[in-house]
């Protein structure tokens, strides 16, 4: 039936560097389709003797953006596997980005170019609740977003159907905007304060070995492992493509690092191919 990827999101958040991605991985990459458009791609490609069967469609905003939701449900109406990834960026990211170019926001008018990006930040919300995937890519630079494509992408679909990932943050560098549960690990001890464990992070075990040793952590980990028994499947069994759990502590360096990577193991029991990445750890 064929594959197909919708890339969409915010003006500036990276749409082009997506795109450019997949067409490296061999995706069939058509750029600023209207929406109304895509039924008749996916015909086109599925038709018999037809050669693509990996196509990536950017939509931007434009004059479009109510046309988007409608040609979504008809396409997946038709069987064919589709995932919808949204860019999306900070304001202020946005706003450098956009002085640092020298460019025009699409939406550009009378008012500040912050009330732009908000403008169209609201615009486009109907269209990220479709989303399967939300990358926010404020803190990525062209080659991690790069990379962070190849990652959803560049591989074979999940034996389960969904791929997850596990992210450790910082609730003092800001909630991560692409992520679908978020869990506080803040009830435990901060090794941040034991002068020994601080030039350390998660990942080293001296660390490992005080968070994992807090009363709490073996209880805290045991009932999440019995409430992921419970909602992957049903993810699984809705559809879903994608899921991102994020785990937070003050600085995202130490205790919400060593409980990322011991629910990435609890996952892969599960057979859930995992992957884990830590925000934060540099900061």
């Amino acid at each position: 039936m064929g594959d197909f990827i919708v890339i969409t999101g915010l003006s500036g958040a990276g749409r082009s560097h997506a795109a450019d991605t997949l067409d490296d991985l061999g995706w069939f990459v058509i750029d600023n389709l209207p929406p109304s458009l895509i039924p008749k791609v996916a015909d086109l490609a599925r038709a018999p003797g037809s050669s693509i069967d990996k196509v990536a469609l950017v939509v931007g905003r434009d004059q479009y953006v109510d046309e988007i939701t409608p040609a979504l449900t008809e396409l997946r109406r038709t069987g064919t596997q589709v995932r919808v990834l949204f860019l999306e960026a900070s304001t202020d990211v946005l706003v450098r980005r956009y002085e640092q170019t020298r460019r025009p926001h699409p939406l550009a008018e009378s008012d500040s170019l912050a009330d732009s990006i908000d403008r169209e930040r609201q615009v486009l919300d109907p269209v990220k609740a479709e989303a399967d995937v939300v990358v926010d890519t404020s803190d990525l630079n062209v080659h991690q977003l790069r990379d962070r494509i190849i990652q959803l992408f560049g591989g074979e679909t999940p034996a389960s159907g969904m791929q997850t990932s596990i992210v450790s943050f910082g609730y003092k560098h800001g909630l991560p905007l692409d992520v679908d549960l978020v869990f506080d690990c803040r009830f435990l001890p901060n090794p941040h304060w034991v002068d020994e464990l601080r030039p350390h992070t998660g990942l080293d075990k001296p660390v490992r070995d005080y968070v994992m040793g807090q009363d709490g952590t073996a209880e805290f980990l045991q009932r999440l492992d019995h409430l992921l028994e419970l909602l992957l499947p049903a993810y699984v069994e809705e559809g879903k493509s994608y899921l991102t759990l994020a785990f937070g502590c003050t600085g995202g360096r130490h205790r919400s690092v060593t409980i990322a990577e011991a629910v990435g193991k609890l996952l892969r029991k599960r057979g859930f191919e995992a992957t884990v990445t830590h925000r934060d750890i540099e900061k």
